[in-house]
């Protein structure tokens, strides 16, 4: 791989890595204004890129291409949901890693189940990897972790109260600028009932991720969609299906905005922003050298959750997440 390829993979794997915190930070709001939020503001920051991007490809879209455009929305606004929902509930360096390299095994065995692939020795080595990394960062630790510490007008999650049992994910931080272990107090880490519902709705995360993985391949490899247009398909998408729900909570919504705001237009322009990086270096390196090196954002995850969130568990972690990524490239070369 190029220097050129290998710098804009580690600005797409930090950009995705950051704009997951954003959203970790924003996760005691509920999930629906948030990705409302986010969606609505990235639509039209990227509608002039998709424009150029229109003008000067000419794509032939067929009635096939529009249903996968809108599958891809429909998709990714469950994956949204099933992300911000392990981020209420548990760390950011438990779900993100977990999530990523569920996708990524699902997505490598759906390949062997569909597409009659035969993985060699290398590969089912790297799927072992996978499963490991999982089940280790995914054991509930007896952590200590910083207290929340809510912005000026931060909204209460969806229902006010926590559910009984559920404690607050450990370490989220609201407002933008919030100093990382400035006088804040130690507190005990999410409860075990909440650490394991956190690893379901990261198992869910990644059943998405995968999903979402094969029906684009299938769009810009058979149907000959333009990448940059399938993956921007989604925003527009979740911002029309989420809309009735947060006009109806406008107060939340309004309420989220002034609270998180640097988090949704973080969020807004960093998650397109990484997956347009990663098309990039596509365009002139294989993808069999891309897919797995941008997973080591794995790796960011889990350091900004321990240096941002005051997130525990750090060498376990590290080490779970190092060994999904290695799973992840003897995949990709196996």
């Amino acid at each position: 791989m190029s220097a050129t390829a290998i710098a804009l993979v580690l600005v797409a794997a930090v950009a995705h890595a950051s704009w997951n915190l954003f959203s970790k930070q924003a996760s005691v709001t509920g999930a629906v204004s948030f990705i409302w939020l986010v969606s609505a503001a990235a639509t039209p920051l990227y509608a002039p890129v998709i424009a150029v991007a229109v003008v000067v490809q000419h794509p032939r879209l067929t009635g096939l291409s529009w249903v996968f455009m809108a599958g891809t929305g429909v998709l990714q606004a469950c994956y949204f949901l099933f992300l911000q929902s392990g981020y209420r509930l548990g760390d950011l360096s438990l779900v993100y890693p977990i999530g990523r390299g569920t996708g990524a095994l699902l997505a490598a065995l759906a390949g062997i189940a569909l597409f009659g692939e035969r993985p060699g020795l290398l590969a089912i080595a790297g799927i072992a990897c996978i499963v490991t990394g999982i089940v280790v960062i995914g054991i509930p630790g007896r952590t200590c972790a910083r207290a929340p510490v809510p912005a000026a007008g931060t909204v209460p999650a969806a229902g006010t109260a926590p559910a009984a049992g559920t404690a607050p994910a450990a370490g989220t931080a609201a407002g933008a600028g919030t100093a990382a272990g400035a006088g804040v107090p130690a507190v005990p880490a999410p409860r075990a009932p909440a650490a394991i519902s956190a690893t379901a709705f990261a198992l869910l995360t990644g059943t998405f991720i995968a999903s979402y993985t094969l029906w684009d391949k299938y769009a810009v490899g058979t149907l000959r969609t333009p990448p940059l247009l399938q993956g921007y398909a989604a925003f527009p998408i979740m911002a029309l299906a989420f809309a009735p729900q947060a006009c109806r909570a406008a107060d939340r919504t309004a309420g989220v905005w002034r609270a998180y705001w640097p988090q949704v237009l973080g969020a807004a322009v960093l998650a397109p922003l990484a997956y347009i990086l990663v098309l990039i270096a596509l365009s002139f390196t294989a993808v069999s050298a891309i897919a797995p090196a941008r997973e080591v954002s794995v790796l960011f995850g889990v350091l900004l959750g321990r240096k941002l969130l005051g997130e525990g568990g750090l060498a376990r972690r590290l080490m779970a997440a190092a060994a999904i990524v290695a799973g992840i490239v003897a995949i990709a070369i196996g």
